[in-house]
């Protein structure tokens, strides 16, 4: 009998521990079905491919399906509502990218409020842009193209993906520190901004990497500078565009968010096996491909990187009197 006495008192203050870890047990549960990672913007993209890499990693990590779901549109709002007003349960996840930090500032009468109702999970890269430029234009150098664009004000065009975009953006920043007058040309994608400033229509592009660098390999667009602080190691041999304008740098980023509220096992969680992901040669090596730095990290330094980009970018779209399309 007082074997069955102590056996049932281990029962009892095991029973009366339970509770005080609910987190804990939600955690060890987690996950116990397939988990999704919406992307508010087209399959095949870059932010698209990034989601991809960040779901199969998951996947093979945690043993169950984290599929991709892709609902663009609205420069990402759509799909940030829809893990914004979903369950914080850890099975709807969001693809968090640089438009994420520029929409708040860009657009009135959000169904949400992205740094209130997004937790940040991890960042997964820094990615930079380009300053490209057709081959007809006389400049191999940022000071050069900076006096050539000071010699003839309103005559040099540059293409974006569109009005808000971080490209546009991007160029309107070097606008204001270089104090050069270029014309903008949006475009719907960067793509098309791309052709056209390889066939001559427009002069300048601050173009992501993954859609510009082969064309710079292949002698059809000449790259003058990179806008990260620090040079890129597939293409060593181009300056950042702070080293001639002090202070400047326009990066993005890419990284994963949860509805607020989640529980903060299961985002430790995610994060921990994120940042596994991102120490592994194959995401690092694919994260470079697509012109990105591997960056991982706490939570906490996500929500830093958010908080600095949406502010900055929000003086930035007043500054310039940037409106949303």
């Amino acid at each position: 009998m007082k074997i069955r006495r102590r056996s049932l008192a281990h029962l009892t203050i095991g029973a009366a521990a339970l509770p005080l870890v609910p987190g804990l047990a939600r955690a060890q549960a987690y996950p116990n079905r397939t988990a999704r990672i919406v992307v508010g913007f087209p399959a095949g993209g870059a932010t698209d491919i990034q989601g991809r890499l960040m779901a199969e990693w998951l996947t093979e990590r945690l043993g169950q399906q984290f599929i991709v779901e892709n609902k663009p549109g609205a420069s990402g709002n759509i799909g940030t509502e829809t893990v914004a007003k979903a369950a914080p349960d850890g099975y709807t996840l969001l693809q968090v990218v640089t438009p994420h930090a520029i929409n708040a500032a860009l657009y009135s009468n959000l169904g949400f409020d992205f740094m209130r109702d997004i937790a940040p999970v991890i960042c997964a890269a820094r990615l930079a842009y380009l300053v490209v430029v057709n081959p007809s234009v006389p400049a191999n150098t940022l000071p050069e193209l900076i006096a050539y664009a000071k010699a003839n004000p309103g005559k040099i065009n540059y293409g974006s993906a569109g009005q808000g975009t971080p490209q546009n953006i991007a160029c309107e920043l070097f606008k204001m520190m270089t104090g050069v007058n270029l014309v903008h040309v949006p475009y719907k994608g960067g793509a098309p901004a791309v052709a056209d400033l390889i066939s001559g229509h427009v002069q300048v592009v601050f173009a992501p990497l993954s859609e510009s660098i082969q064309q710079v390999k292949a002698g059809k667009l000449r790259a003058l500078a990179v806008t990260t602080k620090a040079r890129l190691a597939v293409l060593q041999d181009v300056h950042p565009v702070a080293d001639f304008v002090p202070g400047y740098e326009a990066s993005g980023f890419a990284g994963i968010g949860v509805p607020r509220g989640t529980p903060v096992e299961i985002i430790a969680l995610l994060n921990k096996e994120l940042n596994a992901g991102l120490a592994s040669e194959k995401i690092k090596t694919r994260i470079v491909e697509l012109g990105g730095t591997v960056v991982g990290g706490t939570p906490a330094e996500f929500g830093a990187i958010l908080a600095d980009a949406t502010e900055k970018w929000a003086k930035v779209i007043k500054s310039a009197g940037i409106k949303a399309e």
